[in-house]
């Protein structure tokens, strides 16, 4: 008969099922709870981004302006049917870029 000591206990598999359902009872619960929230109250509702390519423009444009720094897009907006506004961080150095929705950057300025 082993001794106590000798036993290992990190392969046993005694009582692991039990665990192993209360986990999962546990975890289907708390996902049952979770509820998604209403349009009005997420994010992107009450703002339109930039799509990613504009927003890549922008960023190309800086790139002059920074000294080759990279150029990272940190936000953006729209600013009415056909143009956007995209915030742009260059090494710590903050540029706003103005940029059309066929592609044209319309303005660079340092923010």
């Amino acid at each position: 008969m082993p001794r106590p000591e000798d036993v290992d206990l990190s392969t046993s598999n005694v009582g692991s099922r039990p665990i192993q359902a209360s986990v999962m009872a546990a975890a289907l619960l708390l996902a049952a709870c979770q509820s998604n929230p209403e349009p009005q109250e997420m994010a992107r509702t009450s703002l339109q981004t930039a799509p990613a390519d504009l927003q890549l423009l922008c960023a190309n444009a800086v790139v002059a302006q920074a000294g080759g720094a990279k150029v990272l897009p940190m936000s953006s907006r729209q600013l009415d049917a056909t143009s956007y506004s995209v915030d742009l961080d260059a090494a710590g150095r903050k540029f706003t870029c103005i940029v059309d929705s066929s592609g044209s950057v319309k303005s660079v300025q340092p923010a």
